[in-house]
């Protein structure tokens, strides 16, 4: 009898440590139980733990730590865990499971599969995700590379397409040497702004005024010849002119004389005398010789006939140091040390004279280089003295200034290139050098310098590929700066010899 009451006395004992039925939960069982229908709301995919280890976990997580976080105190800093669990797991919808199980289960299956079966899939994945699985991967161990969709304008979400353009695609840009091909000495040139010492003849041989002499080189075979000299040894050559067939050269003199010589004969033909000063600038159009003096005027000789002074130009004030026709002959541009441009018709006016057509006042300095462009008849470009340093693109029609760009720079001779789309300028103080510009632009190709002195005139060789520069420091170089594409070259010479071919069969 007393073991059964000693037993009661036990179990009455235990049940002290047994939870109050209808009590109040405690503050670590109620955040306890907050953890656990937080995280069975937000995962399916959380492990199902038994009371008493969720209870444990909960009750140890939700202590006070003793220490204050970020103080040290000789021990490591302890971050108390979050409640519900020691390590991180993250939410995961229903949706993105199945996701995964079918992206799982897709890659284990080889690769080779029927169209059928990969249409299927397709079909699957579009219903069960809204898109197409294979469509939203980024990274793949395989295969080509994903497009953008078509329309897509947002391009900074486009991590990967193949319409990007290859480096080997891309244009090389033309080489261009910065040495000269060839430089010649070219001793007692004259340092003089105003005149015009050279000139390149479409039989490729290149005249050149050294003072009181004319030489004749030939590029081809280098041989030097003397055609002329003058017979008083105050006077000198000012300005050189081949006519355009290349066979005839006229020769402006410091006395006011302009002769005309047969090279191939080597030998004077005539002797023209109109002006009263000497003659600084001089170009051909046909049978028609146009010269300009020191006084401003500008005379038309017709060198077919004995009256060889047809018509007398009066614009300038000044001296005339530029003058050039226009490559159809329509107009002749004139520049002078009055700062003015004028542009003449080739015919009289119905008064019977010659009145300009255009004057350009812009520059500030003498107008000594004047050219036109060689594939729009209608445009000229001039280049201004120390005082005005500007190179400026004219329509001689309209009378519009197309295009201005200082040059920082003394602007000294102009040449259009008839390869490319660029022109040439040489220029005088201070650094002497010559400037390729691209054309409408005006943007600066390239810098070609090695004259210690200013560049007095240029001239092209009959190709196009080469230009000739004289300068004050005694020397002639000769630049390869237009030479052509050896691919076009053989385009041109294959149009060439067809032409000469349908030529030769209608004769």
């Amino acid at each position: 009898m007393a073991h059964f009451v000693f037993e009661n006395d036990i179990n009455s004992i235990l049940k002290l440590d047994t939870p109050i039925t209808n009590a109040p939960l405690a503050r670590w069982q109620r955040k306890a139980k907050e953890g656990t229908c937080s995280s069975a709301n937000t995962s399916v995919n959380t492990s199902v733990l038994s009371p008493m280890k969720a209870s444990n976990r909960s009750h140890s997580s939700s202590k006070t730590p003793s220490k204050t976080p970020g103080k040290s105190q000789g021990k490591s800093q302890v971050t108390p865990s979050r409640a519900g669990g020691d390590r991180f797991i993250p939410n995961r919808s229903a949706m993105q499971m199945d996701v995964a199980s079918f992206l799982l289960s897709k890659e284990n299956e080889p690769a080779d599969q029927s169209p059928t079966k990969k249409e299927q899939q397709k079909a699957w994945s579009v219903n069960l995700n809204g898109f197409d699985v294979e469509d939203a991967k980024i990274l793949r161990m395989g295969g080509k590379l994903l497009n953008a969709p078509e329309g897509y304008q947002n391009n900074l979400k486009v991590l990967y397409s193949q319409k990007t353009t290859p480096g080997s695609s891309k244009k090389p840009g033309r080489y261009i040497p910065s040495m000269p091909d060839r430089v010649l000495d070219a001793p007692d040139i004259r340092n003089d702004y105003y005149l015009n010492l050279i000139d390149w003849s479409s039989q490729n041989l290149l005249a050149v005024a050294l003072n009181d002499s004319v030489y004749l080189w030939n590029y081809v075979s280098g041989d030097i010849v003397l055609l002329l000299q003058m017979e008083n040894l105050e006077e000198y050559v000012s300005s050189v002119s081949w006519i355009k067939e290349g066979n005839y050269l006229a020769v402006g003199t410091s006395n006011s004389e302009l002769q005309l010589w047969d090279v191939q004969q080597q030998k004077r033909l005539r002797n023209m005398v109109s002006h009263s000063s000497r003659v600084s600038a001089l170009s051909w159009n046909n049978h028609i010789l146009s010269s300009g003096c020191r006084t401003g005027h500008i005379h038309h000789h017709d060198v077919r006939v004995a009256q060889h002074h047809v018509a007398t130009l009066s614009g300038h004030s000044q001296e005339v140091c530029g003058l050039k026709w226009s490559p159809d002959g329509r107009y002749l541009a004139s520049g002078a040390n009055d700062n003015l441009v004028n542009i003449w018709p080739s015919t009289q006016g119905d008064s019977g004279e010659f009145s300009p057509v255009q004057t350009f006042t812009q520059h500030l300095g003498a107008v000594k280089a004047v050219s036109w462009c060689p594939w729009q008849s209608n445009v000229l470009a001039t280049g201004g003295g120390t005082n005005d340093r500007h190179i400026r693109i004219w329509n001689v029609c309209s009378g519009t200034c197309l295009n201005s760009v200082d040059t920082h720079s003394q602007v000294c001779s102009i040449l259009w290139s008839t390869n490319h789309k660029e022109l040439i300028s040489g220029h005088g103080f201070a650094q002497n050098q010559l400037v390729l510009w691209k054309y409408p632009t005006m943007a600066r190709v390239t810098e070609l310098k090695g004259h210690t002195a200013r560049v007095l005139n240029l001239a092209m060789s009959p190709d196009g590929s080469m230009v000739a520069s004289a300068a004050a420091d005694e020397t002639l170089r000769l630049w390869k700066c237009f030479e052509v594409d050896p691919v076009i070259k053989k385009e041109k010479d294959k149009a060439r010899s067809s032409k000469s071919i349908i030529h030769q069969s209608i004769r």
